[in-house]
């Protein structure tokens, strides 16, 4: 399992909270995605054999939130 940390702009809130944690959990391969509001960042836990940090990124975007390199 890899771990990383994706900078992510535009959440506000408990719903943005959810709504990053709930796409990132849903890909196939995530084990576990960890929002920290404050900081505006996720911690994500994944198999790298299972899903791209580009997938990752796409499915934070998909929610609407710019995802920062």
């Amino acid at each position: 399992m890899k771990e990383m940390t994706i900078n992510v702009q535009g959440m506000t809130c408990n719903h943005c909270v959810q709504a990053v944690e709930g796409a990132l959990t849903e890909l196939t391969g995530v084990e576990r995605a960890l929002v920290d509001l404050a900081a505006n960042n996720v911690a994500v836990q994944f198999d790298e054999s299972a899903v791209t940090v580009s997938q990752l990124q796409e499915a934070i975007e998909d929610q609407g939130f710019d995802v920062e390199a």
